[in-house]
C-alpha cells in the first residue's frame, strides 16, 4: 500500500492512525497498539501520527445528544439492543483496562476536538491529548465540542488554556481536519480505526495485540534493510 500523502521518516518507523475521538474501537485500537509498542524491542524508534476521521459529520456542533438515543434515532437500534452492544464493548475495553461509561457519553460533532488535536501536535502533545479526548468522552462523559471544555483538557496535557481556546474559537487547524479527511478519502479509509505502517501496510479495525507486533516487525525490517 503506497501513497504520496505519507511523509516518511528517514530514521523511524512511521505508523499513521485514522481515527475519531468517539469511536470506541479507535480507543481500543490507541489501547492495543500502545500495547504492542511496549512489548516491540524498537518501540523508542517508532513515531505515531494521528489524523482526523469523522464517524458522523452531520452530527451537530452546538448541541450533544445522548448516545444510547442517537443509536436508536439515528441507527435504527432498538434502545435495549443498543444498550446490549455497549455493554459487550465496555467488557472488552475492560479486559485491555478500558473504562467505557456508556451512560454518560453525549454525542457531538467531534471537528473541533480534531482541531485541538493538530493544536496538540504543533507542541509535540498530540498522542496525550487524543487519550484525554478518548477519556472525556468515553469515561467522564464530557462534551467534546465544546470550547471551554476542550480548553480545559487541553490545560491537562500541558498545553497553554487560553492559547488553546483562541485557536478553537479562530477555527484554526480546520484546514489540518480537511487535509487528512482527504488523505482518508483517497485511501478509500471507509471505517477507523485505520492504521498504516510505513506507508505501506495496513491494518483495519482494534486487531489483537499480535496483529500490531507482525505489522511492527515487518515493517522495521524493511526498514532496517534499507538503512
Amino acid at each position: 500500500m503506497t501513497s504520496d500523502v505519507f511523509d516518511r521518516s528517514a530514521d523511524r518507523l512511521v505508523v499513521d492512525v485514522w481515527s475519531d475521538v468517539m469511536c470506541p474501537f479507535c480507543y481500543m485500537g490507541d489501547a492495543l497498539l500502545a500495547q504492542a509498542l511496549e512489548r516491540f524491542p524498537h518501540g523508542s524508534e517508532v513515531a505515531v501520527r494521528y489524523h482526523s476521521f469523522l464517524l458522523m459529520p452531520d452530527l451537530p456542533a452546538d448541541r450533544a445528544i445522548d448516545l444510547v438515543e442517537l443509536l436508536s434515532t439515528e441507527r435504527g437500534f432498538p434502545r435495549e439492543q443498543a444498550e446490549a452492544m455497549n455493554a459487550q464493548v465496555a467488557k472488552r475495553g475492560k479486559e485491555i483496562g478500558l473504562d467505557y461509561r456508556f451512560d454518560r457519553a453525549v454525542a457531538v460533532n467531534t471537528r473541533t476536538a480534531h482541531r485541538l488535536s493538530h493544536f496538540a501536535k504543533q507542541a509535540g502533545r498530540q498522542h496525550e491529548m487524543i487519550q484525554r479526548l478518548f477519556r472525556a468522552y468515553f469515561t467522564d462523559g464530557l462534551n467534546v465540542g465544546d470550547h471551554a471544555t476542550l480548553a480545559d483538557l487541553a490545560a491537562e496535557v500541558g498545553l497553554d488554556r487560553d492559547a488553546a481556546l483562541s485557536a478553537l474559537k479562530s477555527g484554526a487547524f480546520d484546514d489540518d481536519v480537511e487535509a487528512d479527511l482527504r488523505h482518508a478519502r483517497k485511501l478509500g479509509i471507509s471505517g477507523v480505526p485505520f492504521f498504516v505502517f510505513n506507508g505501506k501496510y495496513a491494518v483495519s479495525g482494534a486487531q489483537p495485540v499480535e496483529a500490531f507486533l507482525k505489522a511492527l516487525n515487518t515493517s522495521f525490517a524493511e526498514t532496517s534493510t534499507v538503512h
